[in-house]
């Protein structure tokens, strides 16, 4: 454990690590020449019905499960709480996860357990939708191009909106997919930028997350979303696809901005084991990782050239279930907003380039930062404390011993990969729709940019943030 003694800081644990270098069930039968030691040949892997679980597909159809001697069976989960609660109990040895919840999990924000990735599944995929009416009121405030809106769009204006709800009484509700999702913080950074307080979590009592807020969001699954909107419970939602688009084909509201505009290249998802089955199985854990590789490598090869039948295979019912014209939307480089107004977006989706399924420690550590801003995490922590969780649940090392297999097998080539002396940090960025700077090694000086959010010695209490 990292002791908070101000001796062992952040950059000493980065230079140190720097020198290592509902259920439809699918299976196959190994090949006869499969790899040799695999302490678990059988495996039963999960997903939710999103396109972003396209790696794990692509290895199942493609044979690359079968190319490193596994006999696989991938299964739909009805949530996401199911879905982490079988890998848990061992229903599941592995599966397709959000990325916040191995970190989640492992700080014990709602269930504790140890969990484990070494690989991400891919970059963005999201978009924040509102339903046609709360479009129709923002659209005043959006400046117009040649007839049709100017992209990004920030939440400034939907803040008149806001306030109209709130003066009429009228709560504004919307929708996240899950309290550790991708989609919640960024629903909630994209909120904030724009002055509208999404709320504050304040475990174990309320953990809620709408203390103190103006938008109130609270969960539902992915596939529901189109018709909870619909059904007017909700007036907004931020989801992966293909439930944004599902929106746009059905009439039924308008995807005001990706993940993209927000967070440009931004990681979505992650395959998760838990720290058992990684410890018990490691030759098995690192098959796994190899065939995903090969299969997020498939779905970026030669500019998107696969993803026509990637569209298709997601397509089918035992997968998302979308129907082709709804999926390829996104996954062919293109992105509908207002009925009509459809964009070219090519990297919407991305699932190898730009070392996309690398599991860097500095994306785990802004997970923590946004779980710290908005009080799931209700107390200070050093800047090595963050470093300490990342180095828990990201696992570089395995992801780096599967590429050099890959490599050494003739499956792939070194600069596919980061270079060896790769730290598990990305360079300070101000990609996001404010333009604050990211920097991995500084995550408590990151929490004071922030007008809107918890930092320093802050913390919510009775519902209210004090000192």
């Amino acid at each position: 454990m990292i002791k908070e003694t101000g001796q062992l800081t952040i950059k000493s644990l980065i230079t140190a690590l720097s020198t290592v270098a509902i259920m439809t069930t699918l299976s196959f039968t190994p090949r006869v020449d499969a790899v040799e030691k695999l302490e678990k040949d059988s495996l039963k892997l999960g997903f939710i019905k999103l396109t972003d679980m396209a790696p794990l597909a692509v290895a199942y159809e493609k044979g690359y499960f079968e190319d490193e001697g596994l006999s696989v069976q991938v299964e739909a989960q009805a949530n996401w709480k199911v879905l982490l609660d079988r890998v848990i109990n061992g229903e599941l040895d592995g599966a397709h996860m959000l990325a916040g919840q191995p970190i989640g999990a492992t700080i014990g924000f709602g269930t504790k357990a140890d969990i484990v990735t070494a690989f991400s599944m891919d970059l963005n995929g999201n978009a924040i939708t509102v339903s046609n009416d709360v479009w129709k009121q923002m659209k005043p405030q959006i400046p117009m191009k040649d007839g049709k809106p100017v992209h990004p769009i920030k939440a400034d204006t939907l803040k008149p909106v806001v306030e109209k709800y709130k003066s009429a009484g009228k709560p504004f509700n919307m929708a996240m997919v899950f309290p550790v999702s991708t989609h919640n913080y960024e629903l909630r950074y994209w909120l904030a930028a724009g002055g509208i307080k999404p709320g504050f979590y304040a475990p174990p009592k309320d953990t809620s997350g709408q203390i103190d807020a103006e938008a109130k969001l609270s969960v539902t699954p992915p596939p529901q979303m189109p018709a909870t909107l619909e059904a007017g419970t909700i007036v907004g939602y931020s989801v992966g696809e293909p439930w944004n688009q599902q929106a746009v084909i059905k009439g039924l509201g308008v995807p005001v901005i990706s993940d993209y505009e927000i967070w440009k290249n931004n990681p979505e998802k992650v395959f998760g084991v838990t720290k058992e089955f990684a410890e018990k199985n490691p030759n098995t854990h690192l098959a796994i990782i190899k065939a995903l590789i090969r299969g997020a490598m498939w779905l970026d090869a030669e500019n998107n050239k696969n993803r026509p039948e990637a569209s298709k295979m997601l397509s089918q019912k035992q997968y998302v279930g979308a129907d082709y014209e709804v999926i390829a939307n996104s996954m062919t480089g293109t992105f509908e907003y207002e009925k009509g107004d459809k964009r070219p977006l090519p990297d919407f989706n991305v699932f190898f380039r730009y070392n996309a399924t690398y599991p860097y420690y500095s994306d785990a550590i802004w997970y923590l930062t946004q779980m710290r801003r908005w009080g799931q995490i209700n107390e200070q922590k050093p800047d090595a404390w963050y470093m300490e969780i990342a180095r828990k649940v990201y696992r570089p090392d395995v992801y780096m011993k599967a590429a050099q297999a890959l490599i050494a097998e003739g499956k792939a080539k070194a600069g596919d990969f980061p270079a060896e002396k790769e730290t598990g940090f990305r360079a300070p960025s101000s990609d996001f729709i404010d333009g604050i700077v990211f920097d991995g090694a500084k995550p408590n000086e990151y929490l004071t940019k922030f007008p809107i959010g918890l930092k320093g010695k802050q913390k919510v209490v009775d519902g209210k943030v004090v000192e």
